[in-house]
């Protein structure tokens, strides 16, 4: 159940999409080592799609000050775990306030290879998706690198209008309209989960 302010909540009895048991919940500075090893576990290709570095599998400890740093007006971090596996984690998501935009957040999202085409991204972007609009937020912004076509098509079938800027997609999401009009299963999902998560929006 949610406890007080969504961004140190936690909501139980989840089920992906075979269904799977899973929680989601916010980040915790206890979470650090997890979030670590999630990293470490991404494969190259995920790794590289989701920061866009061929770098190594180590994630820097400023920018695990940065994710872990929970502010519910300018940015928070929740994840999905399976509590049966050794590994709980399963995927994460963000959203960060726009300085320039007070309207406007960006959203990112990754899933651990393993896991995903199962409904995860889906549940957490209609999680984040209330948190947003709970926060005043009417616009999520999410970036995609061009051969990233899974992403993309993702983002397009959840409801988001892209556009090429030269050097990346960019896709925007706005909260207050209708429900994207396509029967794609994204599309289907994100307006069950978004009437799941209710509760935690304005």
């Amino acid at each position: 159940m949610v406890a007080g302010f969504p961004v140190s909540g936690s909501l139980e009895g989840l089920r992906l999409r075979d269904g799977t048991p899973v929680v989601a919940r916010a980040l915790v500075p206890g979470d650090r080592a997890a979030l670590a090893e999630a990293y470490r576990m991404l494969s190259p290709e995920a790794r590289y799609n989701r920061f866009w570095t061929h770098g190594g599998d180590m994630i820097g400890e400023r920018m695990l000050d940065r994710v872990l740093r929970q502010d519910p007006a300018r940015h928070i971090t929740w994840v999905v775990l399976d509590p049966a596996r050794e590994f709980p984690g399963v995927g994460a998501a963000s959203w960060w306030r726009s300085g320039a935009d007070q309207t406007e957040a960006e959203f990112s999202s990754v899933v651990l290879d393993g896991d995903q085409r199962r409904g995860v991204g889906t549940m957490l972007l209609a999680i984040l998706w209330q948190l947003a609009r709970r926060a005043g937020i009417r616009w999520l912004v999410g970036y995609s690198l061009g051969g990233n076509r899974r992403a993309a098509d993702w983002m397009r079938d959840t409801g988001a209008e892209g556009e090429w800027d030269g050097y990346k997609l960019v896709f925007r999401w706005d909260l207050e309209a209708p429900q994207p009009a396509n029967d794609s299963r994204a599309a289907v999902e994100l307006a069950a989960r978004l009437a799941e998560f209710k509760v935690l929006g304005p």
